[in-house]
């Protein structure tokens, strides 16, 4: 008999325990589809279920569980963007890992890359390319010439943008062959093709590194205290204040009032930051990142400092959300602060050996 975890066992956020034990039975069995699985993981996460007990009562592994529950939000949101039958129905089946990589489109965006890659037949890979270059292109606050809003033109200007800062022949005509492949309308295609005869380079700035951070020593974790006052204080006054539970990967505390804060060293940038405030996201939703398996990692951001350079990360606005850019030229939409610490979580032994220092000593 499966027991459930003791939060799943709380009324107020409680999934009925014949329930789960059926999403637990079909996921062991591998009844249904792909997108029923990613909705039968997500119950079980709100049930109380983390990814580690998931895995040992149904052979689900934690990143395949992250893939099928991001990639059925997808799935389910494809119908609201306008794909078709035809792609719905495709996707019904397989490609888990191919909506994964269309997460930070929006819902028309997701709708028309989808039959993108289902039109094109694209791997992981290229769907991940398709969604960075529909993503780019959204940015842009005018169309560029002779490119139309189509997601197949998106990706044609991207490789366009890229041929025209190679040299190397062999590498230009791939991305020339790329850009005539998705593009989508006559004068995008025209476009390409004058850089069969055009061998002009231009170059462009590499982006800047990324600055993260990363929790080193023991001494770089404080612990934050809730105070409750100068004395003379009263018993109620000690009773009101509320417990205080830290949440990982990076210590924040929740109070009442419902603000928290997180603690952070006292490195310099942040000493100088005049409006510093976290953002907290995985690091997958970061520029330049798509190579690197997606951590948790805490975002901080000088909302004092609005002054455009093009060697700094910006947050900015996009469809409604924030979101991270780098600008090589000074851009015409809104800056809402500058990305001062990108801090990674520290590497920390396992919980159990660390409480026996004799363990550690040996």
């Amino acid at each position: 008999m499966t027991n459930l975890p003791s939060n799943a066992q709380n009324p107020e956020n409680a999934v009925n325990e014949d329930v789960v034990k059926e999403l637990l039975r079909k996921l062991r069995q591998k009844q249904g589809n792909w997108v029923e699985w990613g909705a039968a993981i997500a119950s079980l996460q709100k049930a109380g279920y983390n990814p580690q007990q998931i895995f040992e009562e149904t052979g689900f592994e934690p990143i395949q569980q992250n893939q099928v529950v991001v990639g059925s939000q997808v799935y389910h949101s494809l119908e609201k963007g306008g794909a078709s039958e035809a792609t719905r129905s495709h996707y019904g089946t397989r490609g888990s890992d191919i909506l994964y990589e269309l997460r930070s489109l929006t819902h028309e965006e997701r709708a028309a890359a989808a039959e993108l890659t289902f039109t094109h037949k694209l791997d992981m890979d290229e769907a991940r390319e398709v969604a960075k270059a529909i993503k780019d292109f959204s940015r842009l606050r005018t169309l560029p010439t002779g490119f139309s809003a189509h997601p197949g033109d998106a990706v044609a200007y991207q490789a366009w943008k890229l041929a025209r800062q190679y040299t190397d022949l062999q590498e230009r005509s791939r991305l020339i062959a790329k850009g005539l492949k998705f593009a989508h309308t006559p004068t995008a295609r025209n476009k390409i093709e004058q850089l069969l005869v055009d061998f002009t380079v231009v170059s462009q700035r590499p982006a800047p590194i990324l600055p993260f951070y990363r929790f080193e020593s023991e001494d770089e974790l404080p612990r934050i205290v809730p105070v409750v006052g100068e004395l003379p204080l009263t018993p109620e006054d000690l009773k009101s204040v509320p417990l205080v539970e830290s949440l990982e990967p990076f210590g924040l505390v929740k109070f009442a009032g419902e603000q928290a804060w997180v603690p952070l060293p006292g490195w310099q940038v942040l000493l100088s930051a005049e409006d510093p405030v976290v953002i907290l996201c995985n690091s997958d939703r970061l520029p330049n990142q798509e190579n690197n398996l997606p951590k948790p990692v805490l975002v901080v951001v000088d909302r004092a400092a609005r002054q455009w350079d093009d060697s700094s990360y910006f947050v900015v606005e996009h469809n409604g959300e924030l979101d991270f850019q780098w600008f090589d030229t000074e851009p015409q939409i809104t800056l809402l602060g500058r990305v001062i610490v990108i801090v990674r979580p520290k590497k920390i032994f396992d919980d159990v050996i660390s409480k026996d220092s004799w363990q550690i000593d040996e």
